[in-house]
């Protein structure tokens, strides 16, 4: 069965708590007698989970990049020094 865009826009709103707490009691109460909804509100908290860690993944990459070459081309050597010199490295 496919889920619909409502169901996980409200889904998402719960997860976020972007909701009033009458539309929160609603959906806990819906959450308790549907267990395929709760099933799929875990689903969605763990995607929820692996896009941020992409995201953070990415940041990582990119700071890795700036670093790399901040710290080992020869033209920002200036920066490097700086740069240890404040951290007293």
């Amino acid at each position: 069965m496919r889920t619909s865009l409502d169901e996980i826009k409200q889904l998402e709103a719960y997860v976020f708590k972007q909701q009033s707490p009458e539309e929160s009691l609603l959906m806990q109460a819906q959450l308790h007698l549907d267990k395929g909804l709760a099933e799929r509100l875990e689903d969605q908290k763990k995607v929820y989970g692996l896009v941020q860690q992409y995201g953070r993944r990415r940041l990582k990459e990119e700071i890795s990049q700036v670093e790399a070459q901040l710290f080992g081309e020869a033209k920002h050597r200036s920066f490097k020094e700086r740069i240890f010199k404040i951290f007293n490295l």
